[in-house]
């Protein structure tokens, strides 16, 4: 009998399934030194069959595929499609992991249908009121952790030291930080300063354990001031997406920059390699998907668009999640 880690993967979620998915997948396998973990892809057996029949050279026998009929798409309002759409890659996905058939799954199809299908069928650990989404974002001192990034858009102060304890576990067990600093996004360092809910917040994680370090503004997010920042989903989500559009206009500029002149075009060329590396800490394909935590499983959410190497990345992530038992962990912080 097999012990290895089984990693389930919404193979028709993204914008580029199943494609994406599929190489992706193989990808993992070829690529990671780790042998310990095998990919169940779930959707269309015929589909993924006549895609897998593409591929050579990677161990075929560490690949399955779990027939599921129908897909959620982009445009299916979440919580309806969850509860009509039985049959889809993601409520199939998910209900394998909740069987015990997978340890974790991973979708860079519908975030919404995948945060309401782990919440409804793997439910929330206890102590958990609502579960939250943590992204990483390259900083001056590595990278900095926020949370929540879409999950929640309204949230109480409880959810947001909730989401302190879970996200301060994920830093610690994922990235390596001992006692990470937190600190709460908001209008100004002061105490006093945020809406009635930051502020109740503040005392909440002031008077907890944790490595609070009092509130951060904006610009501190890829500074050094603290390794992890909690707000609002509303707030992270616009921070989020601003922060994935800057490769984009960085390389309009550089292409800009390149045309004015021929010294500029020498310039440019000569630092290409310089450059390219830095973009690549700013590219959220190079980590994959972001960890819904607080459910009773392993799910990572992708971008829509993600690529073959996000869909490898976030299959890693998923594993490192499994053998790092970060659920457990954050289950026995919260019933303390």
């Amino acid at each position: 009998m097999s012990n290895k880690i089984k990693i389930a993967v919404d193979a028709m979620g993204s914008d580029n399934a199943p494609i994406a998915d599929i190489t992706g997948s193989i990808k993992s396998i070829k690529d990671s030194k780790e042998t310990d973990f095998d990919i169940i892809l779930v959707g269309d057996k015929d589909k993924l069959n006549f895609e897998l029949s593409k591929h050579n050279n990677y161990d075929k026998s560490r690949i399955t595929i779990h027939h599921a009929s129908d897909v959620i798409t982009m445009k299916d309002e979440p919580a309806l499609a969850v509860r009509s759409k039985r049959e889809s890659s993601i409520v199939k996905g998910i209900n394998l992991h909740k069987d015990s058939g997978a340890d974790a799954f991973i979708s860079a199809g519908n975030t919404g249908a995948v945060m309401a299908a782990s919440t409804l069928i793997l439910g929330r650990i206890k102590g958990v009121s609502r579960p939250t989404i943590a992204a990483l974002f390259p900083s001056t001192q590595g990278f900095t952790v926020v949370a929540d990034v879409g999950a929640n858009v309204d949230t109480k102060p409880q959810n947001l030291y909730e989401f302190a304890v879970m996200t301060s576990i994920y830093a610690e067990q994922i990235l390596g930080y001992i006692n990470p600093t937190i600190a709460l996004l908001s209008v100004g360092e002061e105490e006093s300063k945020g809406d009635e809910r930051t502020q109740e917040a503040y005392k909440l994680i002031k008077q907890s354990k944790l490595n609070f370090v009092g509130n951060v503004e904006g610009r501190d997010i890829l500074g050094n001031k603290a390794r992890v920042i909690i707000c609002d989903g509303f707030s992270g989500n616009v921070v989020l997406k601003l922060t994935e559009s800057i490769p984009k206009l960085l390389k309009t500029k550089l292409v800009e920059f390149s045309k004015k002149s021929l010294f500029n075009k020498i310039i440019t060329g000569l630092s290409k390699g310089t450059l390219k590396k830095v973009l690549e800490e700013l590219d959220y394909q190079e980590y994959g998907g972001v960890p819904l935590l607080g459910v009773n499983g392993v799910t990572i959410i992708g971008h829509g668009s993600s690529n073959e190497k996000a869909m490898k990345n976030m299959i890693l992530k998923a594993r490192e999640m499994v053998i790092k038992q970060v659920n457990m962990r954050i289950a026995e912080e919260l019933s303390n």
